[in-house]
C-alpha cells in the first residue's frame, strides 16, 4: 500500500511542478522577444550609415511596384524608391548596392541598374519585415526579410 501512496505522491508533485513551469515560461519568452522586435530596422552601410524603421519608410514619398511570383500571381507593393533612400542617406556616388536578408541571402544591383529602375523599391511586408521589389530586374533581386543595404 505504501508503494501506491508514494507513486501517487510523486505523480501529483510532478504534475504540480510541470504546471508551475508552464505558466512562467511564456512570460519569460515574451520579455526576451520584445527588445529584438524594437531593434528591427533597415540599415544602410558602406558609403554612408543610416537606419530606418517601418514608420520612417511610411513617412517618405511612396512608389508602387508590381511583383509577380513563380506561380504568376501579381502583388502590388508600396514603398520607397532606392534613389529616395540613397538620397536621404546622402549617397550621391556609388558602384553597387548589395541587399542582405536576415538569413544571409544577398543580391547585388549596380548603380546603372538602379538608376534605370524608377519602380525598384523597398517595401514593408504585412509582418513588418522589409523587402526589395525589383520588377524590372530578375526574380533573385527580390529579397525578402531585407535587413541591410551595403553601398559600395
Amino acid at each position: 500500500m505504501s508503494k501506491k501512496i508514494f507513486a501517487t505522491t510523486v505523480l501529483v508533485l510532478s504534475v504540480l511542478v510541470m504546471a508551475a513551469c508552464a505558466t512562467t515560461a511564456p512570460a519569460e519568452v515574451a520579455e526576451e522577444a520584445a527588445p529584438a522586435e524594437a531593434a528591427a530596422g533597415l540599415t544602410l552601410s558602406g558609403a554612408a550609415s543610416m537606419t530606418w524603421s517601418a514608420e520612417d519608410l511610411a513617412a517618405m514619398p511612396q512608389t508602387e511596384a508590381d511583383y509577380t511570383d513563380k506561380e504568376g500571381a501579381t502583388t502590388t507593393f508600396s514603398g520607397v524608391s532606392f534613389s529616395e533612400l540613397l538620397t536621404a542617406a546622402g549617397v550621391a556616388d556609388y558602384a553597387s548596392v548589395t541587399m542582405l536578408a536576415a538569413d544571409g541571402y544577398s543580391a547585388e544591383v549596380t548603380a546603372d541598374e538602379l538608376s534605370a529602375c524608377a519602380n525598384c523599391i523597398v517595401a514593408v511586408d504585412e509582418d513588418g519585415s522589409f523587402r526589395s521589389v525589383m520588377p524590372d530586374l530578375g526574380g533573385k533581386m527580390n529579397v525578402k526579410d531585407l535587413v541591410e543595404l551595403q553601398v559600395k
